[in-house]
């Protein structure tokens, strides 16, 4: 499930995950249900010295929150999914007749043929275009939510853990800052089950494989798109 989201998900939304950490005294903390009041900010300790890295896009879809809403999402967009694929069915129907009948067609008919073929293709690209817009906006909404928890929270780690940079790996060398890391620097997992412990959301229940919901592959203009988390790396 991570995987079908990611690559729809606009690089924007994790612009925050830099700003975030270059914040540390002004960011606020994360308000509890019951708290009516602003929130105080994070007290941090800007002694650590430490280096550190995080994958905040795989962060964001590897906490239990994240593949509970994801996995939502996902279902909720399975009608348009189908929708869309009959359109394309119908547009590729219409191509085969046009293949294997415009030779026998008369000028008037095949010409009928050729308009209904394009105008059913541009419409099916529309509404290609916005079933991809919309899945991109709602699955954005999931991730700034998450990232705006998951903000503070991190600070605050990274603070009582000695760490005096953290650097997001979201988008891999050149797009990004880092050529290369190695795992033992790296704090994914271990803000994945901070968040975790404090989200109070439980572990998703595993399903077979066999009873996913399959997809099919995103073609431009004739096949429906369909949504990812990059299992780890939110969002390209």
């Amino acid at each position: 499930m991570t995987s079908k989201f990611a690559r729809f998900l606009m690089p924007a939304v994790f612009a925050l995950s830099v700003g975030v950490l270059a914040q540390t005294a002004a960011l606020p903390a994360a308000p509890s249900a019951a708290a009516n009041s602003a929130a105080a900010p994070v007290v941090t300790n800007a002694t650590g010295t430490k280096l550190g890295t995080i994958n905040v896009e795989q962060a964001i879809f590897a906490t239990n929150e994240g593949q509970r809403d994801f996995e939502a999402l996902s279902k909720k967009l399975e009608p348009k999914q189908t929708e869309l694929k009959g359109v394309n069915d119908e547009v590729e129907a219409l191509k085969k007749q046009l293949s294997t009948q415009g030779d026998k067609l008369n000028e008037d008919s095949r010409a009928t043929l050729v308009k209904q073929i394009e105008q059913k293709q541009k419409s099916l690209e529309r509404q290609v275009q916005d079933a991809r817009d919309d899945a991109q906006s709602q699955q954005n909404e999931i991730a700034q939510r998450i990232l705006q928890k998951m903000g503070p929270m991190l600070v605050k780690y990274a603070a009582d853990q000695g760490y005096g940079v953290i650097i997001d790996t979201s988008n891999q060398w050149p797009n990004g800052p880092v050529l290369w890391a190695g795992p033992a620097v790296d704090i994914t997992r271990s803000v994945v089950d901070l968040y975790n412990s404090q989200s109070g959301v439980p572990a998703p229940v595993a399903r077979p494989a066999a009873a996913r919901p399959t997809t099919p592959a995103a073609k431009p203009a004739t096949t429906p798109p369909a949504p990812k988390p990059q299992g780890a790396a939110a969002p390209k």
